[in-house]
């Protein structure tokens, strides 16, 4: 079967495919992954995957669709459509990250990663490339190139790859909103020592930094005066956008929604039912 860019795709077997090395993207079962699942179930794959030889030996390294992949596992189908193509590494890079990168609801962890491996794959290719060629890169036209293919500007892309510097267990509280983008950015400039001084007080007390907490924790660090008595003072300090703070709970809150649901869905979806219930009166209903 050809497809509208004009290249065939073939039958390939599930089993036959292997996930891309360092894939920074993930697939949660999730209710759009089930309904995936039911549109394949009875109206096919409609779009390919695209796959290229295994480079470690038989089958195939998936490159785009691995949400697809999945459904059809889901369902019990045991082949899928496939795009084959022939790609080094870096061409292999850059086609997984602006395949997968238009996805929704990305994690400030998936973006991170994938604009790291997409940077470095183009840095790659222009070493590659005859000096005297336009297609050198500068590390800034580089970042700039990363950003305008996502929609982000290049500033933006750099600092959502300095997330990658995060001691894992940071970057996991990024990704469920309890660290903000902009602290978190600032304490990965911190030595990993450092970084888990702050893990284990901001666990021990119950705070995470704002940006100026952040900011001051990164120049204590650039001064070698970071320690945990320095971090466990700043860390505190009384926040003054936390004075009469809500605090939900996680696990109450996840009861009710289904697994793999981020932050800002969460978000959403309760600000779309409190609009509902102020509309219907709200506490001033009788």
């Amino acid at each position: 079967m050809k497809t509208n860019t004009g290249e065939k795709s073939v039958s390939v077997h599930l089993e036959q495919l292997q996930p891309f090395e360092h894939h920074p993207f993930r697939v949660v079962e999730d209710d759009a992954l089930k309904q995936l699942a039911q549109s394949i179930k009875e109206n096919g794959v409609l779009t390919p995957c695209i796959v290229r030889p295994s480079p470690y030996g038989d089958g195939y390294e998936l490159l785009s669709g691995h949400r697809r992949v999945a459904a059809c596992r889901l369902i019990g189908r045991k082949t899928i459509p496939a795009i084959i193509r022939e790609l080094d590494d870096d061409a292999a890079t850059i086609l997984m990250v602006d395949a997968n990168q238009q996805r929704e609801n990305l994690l400030p962890s998936e973006k991170a990663f994938a604009y790291r491996m997409k940077l470095e794959a183009m840095k790659h290719q222009g070493k590659r490339t005859d000096l005297t060629s336009t297609q050198v890169m500068s590390k800034f036209r580089s970042n700039e190139s990363v950003g305008s293919d996502s929609g982000e500007s290049r500033e933006k892309v750099r600092r959502y790859i300095r997330l990658t510097y995060l001691e894992e267990n940071l970057l996991r509280m990024v990704d469920e909103g309890h660290i903000a983008f902009g602290p978190a950015v600032e304490i990965s400039f911190l030595k990993h020592n450092e970084q888990c001084m702050l893990l284990e007080t901001i666990i021990t007390e119950e705070a995470t930094p704002s940006l100026s907490q952040a900011q001051m924790l990164k120049k204590l660090s650039q001064e070698d005066k970071l320690d945990i008595d320095a971090i466990f003072d700043i860390l505190s300090e009384q926040k003054g956008n936390q004075v009469n703070q809500i605090k939900l709970r996680e696990d109450q809150l996840m009861q009710y929604f289904s697994p793999g649901t981020t932050p800002r869905q969460i978000e959403e979806i309760i600000f779309r039912l409190l609009d509902e219930w102020k509309r219907s009166g709200g506490l001033s209903k009788k």
